[in-house]
Order: C-alpha cells, then structure tokens, then sequence
C-alpha cells in the first residue's frame, strides 16, 4: 500500500496547541477527566453491572426485561463514548494504568482495545474520511459514503434500509470486524507485527472475547433458555450498535464534509490538524 504523508508545516497545529495549552492554564482546569467524569463513568459501569446480574440471576418478566435490555445497550454505549475512549485518547485520567483499564472496557464489551487503538487513534484521525485508509467509512458495498466509492443500485434506498444496518454493527464488530483485522495482519495500511501486536495483545485478545461470549450469551443461555437470553441480547446489540453508528457517523458523513485524497505520489498538501 502506497506510504500517504502530509508534507506542510505543522504551523497550525502548533498554534493551536499553544491556545488550547493556554486555556487551559488560564482557566486552571486538568486537561484529563476530573471527579466529575469519574461519577459519571462509575454510574454508566455499575448500571451496567446491576442490570446484568437482575436479568440473569433473577429472571424479570418480560415486560420489565426488555426495557432493561435496551437500558443496558445505553448504558454499554455510553461506556464505549465517556470511558473507553476517553481511555484510549489517555484523557480519560492523569493515570496511565487508569487509562489503559478505561480503554479495557472495550474487551470486556466484545472487542478489542487493541484493534481500537491503531484504528482509531493512527488510523482515523491521522487520516480521516481518506477512502480506502480510514475504514470507518467503509461499509462497502450496503453503503456508500462518498463519491470515490463504487456506485450500486441500492444505494439509492439506503437512507432509508441504514437504520438496520447500522442496528448491525455491535454485533458485527463483536463477531467480525475484529477477526478480520486479526486474521488479515493489517489495520487500514498498519501492519500487525510482533512489534506493535506483541504476544501479550494476542493472549488479551482471545480471553477478552470469549469472556464476553461467556457473560453476553453462554451464561444468559444456561440461566435463561435459549429463547429467551437469545431475544434479550438482540435487543440489546441493536440498541448499543444503532447508537454508537449514529454517532460515529457525525464524524464522517455530514453536510460541508470534505473526502480529501492524496496525489499520485502520496502526499496531501495540508498539514494534518487542517486535514482533521
């Protein structure tokens, strides 16, 4: 794959960096999470926990079950949003063991915060709503995001038929997506090497998924009956993949969005901070 680099000064940036830095010590404010983000993240975990435990352990009728089950794809969102990664970003504390446990709560959640880290954090925001590199708009072939994208006759009914796939997407980055990227040795343009997947990652990788399949569906299933813990963690992937794709979205594919690409050597004339 061809190597893409920006090749302006970083200028901008740098400017940037120094008002925000000001800002913040203007104002006397951490540029971490304070007490206030950690309530927040305690309530989004033990909600999850607690529901969890009366779903399984003490079987609700339905009619209070299914509510709970789209509570806990909210829930399990909004630990994706306000803790992991904020985690992965390492924003989420002062602490760096604090945020690699905050970025760990996407293993626990079925997937890999490994696998996050390079797509999200090399990947996306260096190059963001670039086509065939940032892989976050690539949903090919059910939808196309922007015009360098192969053009199907489907793609014309697909603001309206996204709303299911995008119902779709826990379950697949759960049972897919991850694999893909493992199997496959490479993320976007990143390779996976000994030296940035080291044997560590791979042990990690493996507990954190059957871990989850154990607590999702294994124990549900011998608590619950097959019917009825398959019906509520549908419920469930649903409303956690409809949230999490919606906002994902907002950073790609709204009005005034540009799909940038570079020229036939490589290079983008922007710096990266205009680029993003």
């Amino acid at each position: 794959m061809q190597t893409l680099r920006f090749t302006a000064t970083p200028s901008f940036y740098n400017d940037l960096r120094q008002r925000v830095n000001q800002y913040f010590t203007e104002t006397n404010q951490e540029q971490t999470g304070n007490i206030w983000v950690h309530i927040k993240a305690l309530y989004f975990i033990v909600s999850l926990i607690v529901s969890y435990i009366y779903l399984v352990f003490y079987t609700p009728s339905a009619i209070i079950a299914l509510p709970i089950c789209v509570y806990m794809g909210i829930m399990t969102a909004g630990v994706g949003f306000n803790v992991m990664h904020d985690g992965a970003h390492g924003s989420f504390s002062k602490s760096r063991t604090v945020n690699k446990a905050a970025a760990f709560t996407l293993s626990m959640m079925g997937g890999s915060h490994f696998m996050w880290n390079l797509k999200h954090n090399n990947v996306h925001h260096v190059f963001t709503n670039v086509d065939g590199v940032d892989d976050d708009i690539d949903i090919r072939p059910f939808l196309r995001l922007c015009e360098t994208q192969k053009h199907h006759p489907m793609h014309r009914f697909q603001h309206m038929y996204f709303v299911v796939l995008y119902g779709t997407m826990h379950f697949f980055w759960m049972f897919w997506l991850d694999y893909k990227k493992y199997f496959r040795k490479r993320i976007g343009n990143i390779p996976l090497t000994k030296h940035n997947m080291p044997l560590i990652d791979h042990i990690i990788f493996w507990a954190g998924k059957f871990t989850c399949y154990f607590i999702m569906l294994g124990l549900p299933i011998y608590k619950l009956g097959l019917v009825p813990a398959l019906t509520g963690y549908a419920v469930f992937v649903v409303v956690t993949g409809f949230l999490i794709s919606i906002v994902f979205q907002l950073a790609h594919t709204v009005e005034h969005t540009d799909f940038p690409m570079p020229d036939n050597v490589g290079k983008f004339e922007n710096e990266w901070a205009i680029h993003q």
